[in-house]
């Protein structure tokens, strides 16, 4: 029995660390597609409009 506690402590542990980690990730893809919008803006910006 206090084995199973300690195999659920350790998939627990590993899980809640996992999401953390796509928690992460995600924030940091997130400003790096935020940085790529503002700059393809930028060069879209500065070249002369065609009509």
């Amino acid at each position: 029995m206090k084995n199973e506690w300690i195999i659920i402590a350790v998939i627990l542990v590993c899980l809640i660390a996992f999401a953390l980690y796509l928690i992460r990730r995600n924030q940091k893809d997130k400003e790096e597609y935020a940085r790529f919008l503002n700059e393809t803006e930028i060069k879209h910006k500065s070249r002369p409009e065609e009509e």
